[in-house]
C-alpha cells in the first residue's frame, strides 16, 4: 500500500509493505529519486520477503538540508552546510514519532543516495536512534570527511557502505577522492562496529548508473542483519 500524505509539514510517500513489519525505512526523496522509488521498495521486498514500513520524506533543497557542514567544493552558498540538524531534528521529532505510534517501535533504518548517503552515515554519529544506515554512493568525498569519523563514534549498530567502482574516477580533484576515502571509512569501521556490523559494496558504474537497486540492495543488507540478530536473540 502507498500513501501520498504529509507528516510533520513535509510531503511524505508511505509505503506499507506486508502485515506486522519488522522494519522502519526512512530515505531522503530529491527529484531523481521519485522516479524510481516504486521500484526500488519493490526490489526490497523482492530481496527481502520481509514486511516493512518505508517513508521517504521529500528534500526541498538537496545541499542545504542534507551537507553536514561547509565546503566550497559542495556550494559555495553560505546557507550549506547550516541546516543538517533542522533535517536530523525533523527525523527525530516529527518522522519516527509518528511512525512509532502507527506502527510501534520497531528497528529504524535510514538511508539515502549522493548526499543522501551522507547525511545518513553523518546521522549514525550524532542520533542513537537508528539500528542501521545505508550509504549508498555517499559523497564522502566532502572535506575532512575522514577527521569527523575518526573523532566521533558511531551509534547505529550497522554501516551499509557502497560505491561505484567509475565514481573515483573523475577529472574534480575533490569528488576523485571518494575512492580513498570509502576504503578508510569501511576499515574504520571494520575496527569500530566489528566486521559483521559493516559492508563495502562495489557496484558497476559511474555515480548516476543504476541508483534505486543500489539503494534498495543497501536497505536489504540492513534489514537482513537485524533479522538475523533479532533470530539469535530469540533463541537466546
Amino acid at each position: 500500500m502507498k500513501q501520498n500524505i504529509e507528516i510533520g509539514g513535509r510531503e511524505c510517500l508511505l509505503y506499507i509493505e506486508g502485515n506486522e513489519p519488522k522494519a522502519l525505512l526512512i530515505q531522503t526523496l530529491g527529484a531523481q529519486e521519485r522516479g524510481s522509488i516504486d521500484s526500488e521498495v519493490e526490489m526490497i521486498r523482492e530481496m527481502t520477503g520481509t514486511p516493512f514500513v518505508m517513508a521517504a520524506f521529500a528534500i526541498g533543497d538537496w545541499e542545504v538540508e542534507l551537507t553536514p557542514w561547509h565546503d566550497p567544493a559542495v556550494s559555495k552558498r553560505q546557507a550549506v552546510g547550516e541546516h543538517a540538524f533542522d533535517t536530523l531534528d525533523y527525523i527525530t521529532d516529527s518522522l519516527i514519532l509518528f511512525l512509532q505510534e502507527r506502527f510501534g517501535h520497531l528497528p529504524v533504518v535510514l538511508g539515502g543516495y549522493s548526499l543522501g548517503g551522507l547525511f545518513s552515515r553523518w546521522t549514525a554519529s550524532k542520533a542513537e536512534c537508528f539500528e542501521a544506515v545505508a550509504a549508498v554512493s555517499p559523497s564522502l568525498w566532502i572535506d575532512a570527511w575522514c577527521g569527523f569519523s575518526d573523532a566521533h563514534a558511531v551509534y547505529a549498530r550497522y554501516v551499509y557502505l557502497s560505491l561505484g567502482d567509475r565514481e573515483e574516477h573523475t577529472r574534480n580533484k575533490a569528488i576523485a577522492q571518494v575512492g580513498n576515502n570509502i576504503r578508510w571509512e569501511y576499515e574504520h569501521l571494520k575496527q569500530t562496529l566489528g566486521p559483521d556490523s559493516t559492508t563495502l559494496e562495489w557496484n558497476p558504474g559511474n555515480h548516476f548508473v543504476d541508483g534505486a537497486r543500489r539503494t534498495a540492495k543497501g536497505f536489504s543488507w540492513c534489514i537482513n542483519k537485524i533479522l538475523v540478530e533479532s533470530r539469535i536473540l530469540s533463541n537466546n
